[in-house]
Parts: C-alpha cells; structure tokens; sequence
C-alpha cells in the first residue's frame, strides 16, 4: 500500500471531490446517477464511490447501489465502485482517502462520494469532501430535525429531493431559515443554496451541477479549497499514525506488558495515567529500535 500512494502521489490532486450524504431513503444513488449523467454531458471522466452499511450481525454488506447506476455501467469514462462501511463509523469506509486518490491519480475530473444512510452523527463526509451535498425529502423530519443532525453545518448545497412530493417547499423552506439563523449569511462566506430535485426525472440535476461549479469557483478565489485540501490531509496522516501506534500497541499487548499494568491499576498499585505513560515510553524504545 505505501508504495502504490508514493507512486500516485504526483498524480493527484486534480479532482473534484464531492459528498453526497444524506438519510436512507431520499435518493442518494438515484440523485448520484442523474449527477453522472450531467457530468458526462459536460464531457468530464467521473469516478463513483458508493459506500454501503455492513451489517453489524453477519458482516457482509449488499453493495446495491451500483444497481441503480445501470445508465453508466459500460461507459468506459466512469468507474463505478462500492465499498463496505465494515463497522467503520462516520457513513464512510475506512477504505475511502485511498480509493479516492486512486480515482484521482486514474484521471478522474470529479470523484462522487456517495456515503451511507446517515443518521445524527454520520457526517465524517466533510472532512473528506471539497464540497458537500445534503440530500433530503419532503416527509423527513422539520428543520429542527435537521439542526440535530448537524448537517447544517456541513452542507455546501442542500438539494431537497422528490420534490413532487407534498411538503418539499415547507422543507425548502424550513432548511432556508434554519441556514439564516447562522453565520453564513455575511457577505465574504459562502451562503449555502437549497434547491429542489427529482433525480429521478432528471428535473433540477443541471442547477445542482451549477451549483457545485459555483461553489468550486467561491473556494478557489477565497482559498477555501486549498485549505480543505490541507485539513483533509492532515486528517488522513493523523489516521495513518494512531494505526501504526495501534498495532505497536497490540504487539506490547501479545507481550503482555498492557495486561499486566492493567492487572496493577485494578489492584491498586498504579493508576491509569502512570500506567499510559510506560506504555508510551515502550512505544517510544520499540520506534527507537526500529
């Protein structure tokens, strides 16, 4: 693996990269495929990550959202890849900086980010995303419902799907006033959009595809992308060296060195920071060693 991202290191950082998150049922693989279709039309190559729930009983997960992706299947400038969330939370797959950069490195101009059905606390998408889109449906819950969630704060589009359904203007509106209550509205940020969507008809597609054209251009002039950019990477090598410390740990683990301090903090003998602190002094004699 380290050796594949050194080699695509001077590749990447050309693409687009764009969440879309949301809860289940408003349309995410729908709203992804009509994305696609307007982004081919432009003539761009697009890569797709599709990110489904693994169950928390069996392990394995459907991986299904390709099946409504059928449009662009053998369009040989899109590449269209699932991914398990295997346990890992935040809606993404541990999985999904390196698959990004892969996409990236292959040519892509825009990366789709499609994460699982989020909830109130699945919005890890936007530290991984230069722009994010919150999908929602009219019948989902008020704009209080929506603040608990927190996707006002993370959403650079909102796009309220099925729009021909009953409510979608009460929803529109409710999504608008909530975003005014906040500090976007002074005039030098970026004032989040909310438009209305039927993936499935292909209705309202180009204003989202406009939309996140207009968002590129604010982040570039303001350099707000270069220091997403700059966050995600260092969100990534912070995640990459907690890894290495685990596993060094699981090796002080085998060696029973953390078995026998906790043995001593459950008797009595030492407390948990005293204990922490040898376990860091042996991490730093094994990298020491290495």
């Amino acid at each position: 693996m380290r050796e594949v991202m050194a080699a695509l290191a001077p590749h990447t950082g050309r693409a687009h990269i764009i969440g879309i998150t949301g809860s289940p049922g408003v349309g995410k693989s729908t709203s992804t495929n009509a994305l696609v279709t307007v982004l081919r039309k432009q003539g761009k190559r697009v890569g797709v990550l599709a990110v489904d729930p693994s169950s928390p009983f069996s392990g394995g997960a459907l991986l299904g959202d390709r099946v409504r992706m059928q449009d662009h299947a053998l369009d040989p400038e899109v590449y269209i890849r699932s991914l398990a969330s295997r346990g890992h939370l935040g809606g993404l797959s541990s999985a999904t900086p390196q698959a990004m950069r892969v996409l990236d490195a292959a040519g892509c101009d825009v990366v789709l980010v499609e994460t699982v059905g989020v909830g109130q606390s699945e919005v890890e998408i936007v530290g991984m995303a230069d722009t994010t889109i919150v999908l929602l449906a009219p019948g989902m819950g008020d704009g209080i419902q929506a603040a608990k969630a927190g996707i006002l704060e993370i959403g650079d589009l909102f796009v309220v799907n099925k729009a021909d359904r009953d409510g979608a203007d009460a929803t529109v509106r409710d999504i608008r006033h909530m975003i005014s209550l906040g500090d976007r509205t002074q005039p030098h940020l970026w004032r989040p959009p909310v438009l209305k969507t039927m993936a499935d008809r292909m209705h309202g597609v180009e204003e989202v595809v406009e939309g996140i054209e207009k968002h590129l251009a604010w982040m570039t002039e303001h350099g707000e992308l270069e220091r997403r950019r700059r966050a995600r990477a260092a969100d990534e090598i912070e995640a990459i060296v907690l890894g290495d410390l685990r596993a060094r740990m699981g090796d002080l683990r085998d060696g029973h060195s953390i078995d026998d301090l906790a043995a001593s903090v459950v008797a009595g003998e030492t407390d948990p920071y005293r204990a922490s602190d040898e376990v860091l002094t042996a991490l730093d004699g094994t990298a020491g060693s290495a």
